[in-house]
């Protein structure tokens, strides 16, 4: 299992706020002898009776030398998670967080939105030092 990003706590915390209970930290999702390790896994009830929404989250700080190396493996990483879940999880939907910062920096460039756009990527949007969920990007 690999090493938490430095954001794992704020989005926790906001996804807490946001009305999300955490069912899973890390969510483990095992293909052909294949484990892989999604931060969180979470859900919230849809009504008193009813079942709830279940989403899976992958956090990425981009804190590394180069904000395109880092794409290169989040979306690396998201595509590999999200067929992972649709083997074994179907109704639980994928999600990238990045904080407010890389998204205004670097995903909002056309030709990362035409990736995002073309992969069907959804984005969960948060600003770390509140630790509140800013906006979801379907």
């Amino acid at each position: 299992m690999s090493a938490r990003d430095i954001f794992h706590r704020a989005v926790r915390s906001a996804l807490d706020k946001d009305g999300w209970i955490i069912t899973d930290d890390p969510l483990s999702v095992k293909v052909d002898e294949i484990e892989f390790y999604i931060d969180l896994g979470a859900e919230r009830l849809i009504g008193a009776q009813k079942a709830g929404q279940k989403i899976a989250v992958e956090i990425k700080s981009f804190l590394g030398t180069s904000e395109i190396s880092d794409f290169y493996v989040a979306l690396g990483q998201t595509l590999t998670y999200r067929s992972a879940l649709r083997k074994k999880d179907p109704d639980r939907v994928l999600y990238l967080a990045i904080s407010e910062d890389i998204y205004r920096d670097f995903f909002i460039r056309a030709f990362i939105q035409e990736i995002i756009a073309e992969h069907r990527l959804k984005l969960i949007i948060f600003e770390p030092i509140t630790e509140e969920v800013l906006l979801w990007k379907e």
